[in-house]
């Protein structure tokens, strides 16, 4: 059982809750975040948990897996309004919008299965066996392959997107976090988060070409892969520590302190901008530059505000809450460069 909260967390709760309160401080060290919230925009259903979303800027819709109510939101970032809300889809934590095939794809864990939804039409178009707790999702495109972590069974199942089919099961040998794709080399990796290490896997043959120690990992869940400066970062939910591993060298060349049980990372392309949520509700924003890493602040964001997506066009942030004053809510915040 994890701690019910840290001294860290405690600053940025009182912070929050009370800043006319004389013994509200955060941390001293720690600059603020640098966003400015822009809304808190209804989601409607039930205040139950949400998952992970991913943005499609193209079509400015957000998906957003409200796991609680087994169903996948659809938010017009243009509009700012839900414009669907995808039913059926059995405790769904996993969502990837995948443009150039039009689908979108989503992990109903209540039924162990990989579902793919129509763009166009918003609605579910095929089911495939995903192991015993599908999660997170990757795609690699020269090989039209889904890459989805099964956490509890402790391996990638691999599904061909022609045709919504299970084609391998990648033995990874531990619980796996998040599972990422690299355009550079071409491989997928996938954290295995009680191994403390990350797996490079091989599209061309689904197998396993290296394992990567990452030292200072306890629980490795989050992952978030910045090719063109050749790093992967690393959320590790059980000692609230990012890890930044250079993946040239195959050596982890920083470690930050983060909110506790830090989950979904993203990126804004543009500004270099790395973002951290963590079920704590606080997130934490970096800058990753020509390979060195800064922090440029941290704070409060929402209650369990775990889920970040970010528009990398208008340099907009998106949060899902499951419950903001006893009602869901998409926190819509603004960088500030």
């Amino acid at each position: 059982m994890k701690s019910l909260i840290s001294l860290r967390r405690l600053g940025y709760v009182l912070s929050f809750l009370g800043a006319t309160c004389a013994c509200a401080a955060t941390p001293a060290a720690t600059p603020p975040l640098p966003l400015t919230r822009v809304a808190d925009v209804p989601l409607g259903g039930n205040t139950t948990r949400m998952d992970y979303a991913s943005f499609d800027p193209a079509r400015h819709l957000l998906f957003i897996a409200h796991l609680g109510d087994s169903a996948v939101i659809v938010f017009d970032t243009q509009a700012q309004k839900v414009v669907a809300r995808i039913a059926g889809i059995s405790q769904v934590h996993g969502v990837l919008a995948v443009p150039a095939l039009g689908r979108v794809y989503a992990t109903a864990t209540g039924t162990d299965q990989l579902v793919a939804i129509d763009e166009n039409t918003l609605k579910v178009v095929g089911r495939a066996p995903a192991g015993v707790y599908p999660d997170g999702m990757a795609y690699a495109p020269g090989v039209h392959k889904l890459y989805v972590s099964d956490e509890h069974g402790g391996t990638d199942t691999v599904i061909d997107v022609r045709t919504n089919t299970r084609v391998a099961t990648i033995a990874l040998g531990g619980e796996v976090g998040n599972t990422q794709y690299d355009p550079v080399s071409g491989h997928i990796f996938a954290n295995v988060q009680t191994r403390a290490q990350l797996a490079e896997i091989d599209p061309a043959t689904d197998k396993v070409i290296a394992r990567i120690d990452l030292p200072g990992a306890r629980g490795n869940h989050g992952l978030l892969i910045v090719p063109a400066q050749r790093l992967a970062f690393i959320a590790c939910e059980d000692n609230a520590r990012l890890l930044v591993l250079n993946l040239a060298s195959r050596r982890v060349v920083a470690s930050f302190a983060v909110g506790d049980d830090p989950d979904v990372l993203a990126i804004d392309p543009k500004l270099d901008w790395i973002y951290v949520a963590g079920e704590a509700g606080i997130v934490s924003v970096f800058k990753a530059q020509n390979g060195m890493v800064t922090e440029l602040g941290e704070g409060m964001l929402g209650p369990n505000a775990h889920v970040v997506a970010v528009d990398p066009v208008s340099h907009q942030a998106y949060f899902p809450l499951k419950n903001l004053r006893g009602k869901t809510a998409l926190r819509i915040m603004d960088a500030r460069p």
